[in-house]
Protein backbone atom coordinates (compact mmCIF):
# COMPACT_ATOMS: atom_id res chain seq x y z
CA UNK A 1 0.00 0.00 0.00
CA UNK A 2 1.66 3.21 -1.17
CA UNK A 3 0.37 6.79 -1.28
CA UNK A 4 -0.65 8.21 -4.63
CA UNK A 5 1.86 11.07 -4.86
CA UNK A 6 -0.15 13.38 -7.19
CA UNK A 7 -3.13 13.02 -4.90
CA UNK A 8 -1.01 13.73 -1.84
CA UNK A 9 0.28 16.91 -3.45
CA UNK A 10 -3.27 17.96 -4.32
CA UNK A 11 -4.51 17.21 -0.82
CA UNK A 12 -1.59 19.04 0.72
CA UNK A 13 -2.51 22.17 -1.21
CA UNK A 14 -6.13 21.82 -0.24
CA UNK A 15 -5.22 21.31 3.41
CA UNK A 16 -3.10 24.41 3.43
CA UNK A 17 -5.87 26.39 1.78
CA UNK A 18 -8.32 25.20 4.41
CA UNK A 19 -6.01 26.16 7.22
CA UNK A 20 -5.49 22.61 8.44
CA UNK A 21 -1.75 23.00 8.76
CA UNK A 22 -1.80 26.54 10.07
CA UNK A 23 -2.66 27.96 13.48
CA UNK A 24 -6.41 28.07 13.88
CA UNK A 25 -6.21 31.06 16.23
CA UNK A 26 -4.09 34.04 15.18
CA UNK A 27 -1.38 35.55 17.30
CA UNK A 28 -2.50 38.61 19.22
CA UNK A 29 -0.32 41.62 19.81
CA UNK A 30 -2.14 43.06 22.81
CA UNK A 31 -0.39 40.91 25.37
CA UNK A 32 -2.42 37.75 26.20
CA UNK A 33 -0.38 34.72 27.14
CA UNK A 34 0.02 32.52 24.05
CA UNK A 35 -0.33 28.77 24.39
CA UNK A 36 1.00 26.74 21.49
CA UNK A 37 -1.19 23.66 21.05
CA UNK A 38 -0.34 20.58 18.98
CA UNK A 39 -3.73 18.95 18.39
CA UNK A 40 -4.78 15.76 16.63
CA UNK A 41 -6.49 16.43 13.30
CA UNK A 42 -9.74 14.81 14.43
CA UNK A 43 -10.22 17.76 16.80
CA UNK A 44 -10.20 20.27 13.94
CA UNK A 45 -13.79 21.45 14.37
CA UNK A 46 -14.60 20.40 17.93
CA UNK A 47 -11.62 22.12 19.54
CA UNK A 48 -12.19 25.33 17.59
CA UNK A 49 -15.74 25.38 18.94
CA UNK A 50 -14.64 24.62 22.50
CA UNK A 51 -12.00 27.35 22.54
CA UNK A 52 -14.39 29.88 21.03
CA UNK A 53 -17.13 29.05 23.56
CA UNK A 54 -14.90 28.76 26.62
CA UNK A 55 -12.56 31.67 26.01
CA UNK A 56 -9.98 31.70 28.79
CA UNK A 57 -9.33 35.29 29.95
CA UNK A 58 -5.82 36.44 29.18
CA UNK A 59 -4.92 33.34 27.16
CA UNK A 60 -4.50 33.22 23.37
CA UNK A 61 -4.38 29.66 21.96
CA UNK A 62 -2.31 29.08 18.83
CA UNK A 63 -3.46 25.69 17.53
CA UNK A 64 -1.76 23.54 14.90
CA UNK A 65 -3.62 20.44 13.72
CA UNK A 66 -1.91 17.35 12.36
CA UNK A 67 -0.89 13.76 12.86
CA UNK A 68 -0.43 12.67 16.48
CA UNK A 69 2.59 10.54 15.61
CA UNK A 70 4.27 13.34 13.69
CA UNK A 71 3.72 15.72 16.61
CA UNK A 72 5.19 13.12 18.97
CA UNK A 73 8.38 12.99 16.91
CA UNK A 74 8.55 16.77 16.68
CA UNK A 75 8.13 17.21 20.43
CA UNK A 76 10.79 14.57 21.09
CA UNK A 77 13.10 16.71 18.99
CA UNK A 78 12.34 19.95 20.79
CA UNK A 79 9.38 21.44 18.91
CA UNK A 80 8.15 24.45 20.95
CA UNK A 81 4.65 23.34 21.90
CA UNK A 82 3.04 23.94 25.30
CA UNK A 83 0.07 21.55 25.18
CA UNK A 84 -0.21 18.28 23.25
CA UNK A 85 -3.60 16.72 22.45
CA UNK A 86 -3.12 13.31 20.86
CA UNK A 87 -5.54 10.90 19.21
CA UNK A 88 -3.61 8.09 20.90
CA UNK A 89 -3.00 8.41 24.64
CA UNK A 90 0.11 6.26 24.30
CA UNK A 91 2.06 9.10 22.70
CA UNK A 92 1.73 11.52 25.67
CA UNK A 93 2.43 8.61 28.03
CA UNK A 94 5.69 7.98 26.22
CA UNK A 95 6.58 11.66 26.45
CA UNK A 96 5.91 11.54 30.18
CA UNK A 97 8.19 8.51 30.50
CA UNK A 98 10.91 10.49 28.76
CA UNK A 99 10.53 13.36 31.24
CA UNK A 100 8.97 15.71 28.68
CA UNK A 101 5.68 16.27 30.53
CA UNK A 102 4.74 18.88 33.11
CA UNK A 103 2.17 17.01 35.17
CA UNK A 104 0.12 13.92 34.53
CA UNK A 105 -1.27 12.62 31.25
CA UNK A 106 -5.04 13.18 31.01
CA UNK A 107 -7.67 11.40 28.94
CA UNK A 108 -10.20 13.61 27.19
CA UNK A 109 -12.10 11.42 24.70
CA UNK A 110 -12.52 8.04 23.01
CA UNK A 111 -12.43 8.28 19.23
CA UNK A 112 -14.72 6.60 16.69
CA UNK A 113 -14.50 6.17 12.92
CA UNK A 114 -16.94 6.38 10.03
CA UNK A 115 -17.14 5.73 6.32
CA UNK A 116 -17.90 9.03 4.55
CA UNK A 117 -18.94 9.69 0.94
CA UNK A 118 -19.88 12.96 -0.78
CA UNK A 119 -23.44 13.85 -1.71
CA UNK A 120 -22.96 12.92 -5.35
CA UNK A 121 -21.95 9.34 -4.54
CA UNK A 122 -24.31 6.52 -5.48
CA UNK A 123 -22.88 4.21 -2.83
CA UNK A 124 -25.44 2.97 -0.31
CA UNK A 125 -23.17 3.19 2.73
CA UNK A 126 -26.10 3.10 5.17
CA UNK A 127 -27.15 -0.34 3.94
CA UNK A 128 -23.80 -1.85 2.99
CA UNK A 129 -21.26 -0.27 5.31
CA UNK A 130 -17.69 -0.93 4.17
CA UNK A 131 -18.92 -3.52 1.67
CA UNK A 132 -19.99 -0.53 -0.42
CA UNK A 133 -16.28 -0.09 -1.13
CA UNK A 134 -16.38 -3.32 -3.20
CA UNK A 135 -18.45 -1.52 -5.84
CA UNK A 136 -16.46 -1.35 -9.12
CA UNK A 137 -17.07 2.39 -9.31
CA UNK A 138 -14.87 2.92 -6.25
CA UNK A 139 -11.34 3.62 -7.46
CA UNK A 140 -9.79 5.41 -4.48
CA UNK A 141 -10.41 5.01 -0.74
CA UNK A 142 -8.79 7.58 1.53
CA UNK A 143 -7.49 6.86 5.02
CA UNK A 144 -4.89 8.50 7.23
CA UNK A 145 -1.39 7.06 7.11
CA UNK A 146 -1.30 4.18 9.63
CA UNK A 147 2.41 4.68 10.21
CA UNK A 148 1.86 7.78 12.33
CA UNK A 149 -1.89 8.52 12.44
CA UNK A 150 -4.03 6.65 15.00
CA UNK A 151 -7.13 7.04 12.83
CA UNK A 152 -5.26 5.42 9.95
CA UNK A 153 -4.43 2.42 12.12
CA UNK A 154 -8.06 2.19 13.19
CA UNK A 155 -9.24 2.38 9.55
CA UNK A 156 -6.88 -0.37 8.44
CA UNK A 157 -7.88 -2.56 11.39
CA UNK A 158 -11.58 -2.09 10.63
CA UNK A 159 -11.18 -2.93 6.94
CA UNK A 160 -9.32 -6.11 7.88
CA UNK A 161 -11.76 -7.06 10.63
CA UNK A 162 -14.77 -6.51 8.35
CA UNK A 163 -13.27 -8.68 5.62
CA UNK A 164 -12.68 -6.19 2.80
CA UNK A 165 -9.02 -5.25 3.20
CA UNK A 166 -7.66 -7.58 0.52
CA UNK A 167 -10.20 -6.31 -1.99
CA UNK A 168 -9.69 -2.59 -1.31
CA UNK A 169 -6.05 -2.28 -0.21
CA UNK A 170 -4.97 -1.55 -3.78
CA UNK A 171 -7.37 1.39 -3.88
CA UNK A 172 -6.16 2.98 -0.66
CA UNK A 173 -4.55 6.43 -0.75
CA UNK A 174 -2.95 7.86 2.36
CA UNK A 175 -3.37 11.29 3.86
CA UNK A 176 -0.81 12.74 6.22
CA UNK A 177 -3.55 12.83 8.86
CA UNK A 178 -7.26 12.08 9.09
CA UNK A 179 -8.29 15.62 8.15
CA UNK A 180 -6.26 15.38 4.96
CA UNK A 181 -7.85 12.01 4.19
CA UNK A 182 -11.22 13.72 4.48
CA UNK A 183 -9.97 16.46 2.13
CA UNK A 184 -9.19 13.78 -0.46
CA UNK A 185 -12.85 12.80 -0.57
CA UNK A 186 -14.24 16.32 -0.32
CA UNK A 187 -12.10 17.39 -3.29
CA UNK A 188 -13.04 14.39 -5.45
CA UNK A 189 -9.53 12.92 -5.34
CA UNK A 190 -11.00 9.83 -3.64
CA UNK A 191 -14.44 8.24 -3.87
CA UNK A 192 -14.83 7.43 -0.18
CA UNK A 193 -12.89 7.73 3.02
CA UNK A 194 -12.68 6.29 6.50
CA UNK A 195 -12.41 9.30 8.75
CA UNK A 196 -12.93 10.38 12.32
CA UNK A 197 -16.60 10.41 13.27
CA UNK A 198 -15.94 13.86 14.75
CA UNK A 199 -15.08 15.18 11.28
CA UNK A 200 -18.01 13.41 9.61
CA UNK A 201 -20.35 15.04 12.14
CA UNK A 202 -18.98 18.54 11.62
CA UNK A 203 -21.44 20.96 9.98
CA UNK A 204 -19.25 21.27 6.89
CA UNK A 205 -18.98 17.54 6.21
CA UNK A 206 -22.59 16.80 7.15
CA UNK A 207 -23.76 19.28 4.52
CA UNK A 208 -21.33 17.90 1.91
CA UNK A 209 -21.96 14.18 2.31
CA UNK A 210 -23.21 11.31 4.41
CA UNK A 211 -21.62 8.72 6.65
CA UNK A 212 -22.09 5.49 8.51
CA UNK A 213 -20.27 4.70 11.73
CA UNK A 214 -18.14 1.56 11.69
CA UNK A 215 -18.63 -1.06 14.41
CA UNK A 216 -16.64 -0.33 17.55
CA UNK A 217 -15.64 -3.99 17.75
CA UNK A 218 -13.88 -3.77 14.37
CA UNK A 219 -10.93 -1.70 15.61
CA UNK A 220 -9.02 -1.21 18.86
CA UNK A 221 -10.37 1.27 21.40
CA UNK A 222 -9.03 4.75 20.69
CA UNK A 223 -8.28 6.44 24.01
CA UNK A 224 -7.27 10.03 23.30
CA UNK A 225 -5.05 11.85 25.76
CA UNK A 226 -2.99 14.94 26.29
CA UNK A 227 -0.32 16.51 28.43
CA UNK A 228 1.09 19.90 29.33
CA UNK A 229 4.67 19.80 28.10
CA UNK A 230 7.81 20.44 30.05
CA UNK A 231 9.29 23.68 28.84
CA UNK A 232 5.88 25.27 28.30
CA UNK A 233 6.35 29.02 28.34
CA UNK A 234 3.37 29.44 30.66
CA UNK A 235 2.31 26.12 32.25
CA UNK A 236 -0.55 27.82 34.09
CA UNK A 237 -2.05 29.11 30.85
CA UNK A 238 -1.63 25.70 29.22
CA UNK A 239 -3.41 24.06 32.15
CA UNK A 240 -6.22 26.61 31.82
CA UNK A 241 -6.82 25.47 28.22
CA UNK A 242 -6.65 21.85 29.33
CA UNK A 243 -9.31 22.58 31.95
CA UNK A 244 -11.53 24.24 29.33
CA UNK A 245 -11.34 21.05 27.25
CA UNK A 246 -12.13 18.86 30.25
CA UNK A 247 -14.82 21.16 31.67
CA UNK A 248 -18.60 20.89 31.20
CA UNK A 249 -18.76 22.89 27.96
CA UNK A 250 -15.78 21.08 26.49
CA UNK A 251 -17.26 17.67 27.28
CA UNK A 252 -20.61 18.74 25.84
CA UNK A 253 -19.03 19.76 22.54
CA UNK A 254 -16.93 16.59 22.34
CA UNK A 255 -20.06 14.52 22.86
CA UNK A 256 -21.89 16.45 20.11
CA UNK A 257 -19.07 15.62 17.70
CA UNK A 258 -19.40 11.91 18.40
CA UNK A 259 -16.70 11.25 20.95
CA UNK A 260 -17.25 8.94 23.87
CA UNK A 261 -16.08 10.53 27.09
CA UNK A 262 -13.89 9.03 29.79
CA UNK A 263 -15.02 9.38 33.38
CA UNK A 264 -14.29 12.92 34.66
Amino acid sequence: MRPDRPLLRLAGALALAAGLAAPSFPLRADGPREVRVAAAADLRFALDEILAAAAVPGVSPVVTYGSSGSFFAQIENGAPFDLYLSADAEYPRRLAEKGLADGEVFLYAVGRIALWVPNGSKLDVAALGVRALLDPSVRKVAIANPRHAPYGRAAEAALKSLGVWEAVSGKVVLGENVAQAAQFVESGAADAGIVALSLARSPRMRSAGRHVELPLASYPRMDQGGVVLRGARDPGAARALRDALLGPRGREVLREYGFFLPDP
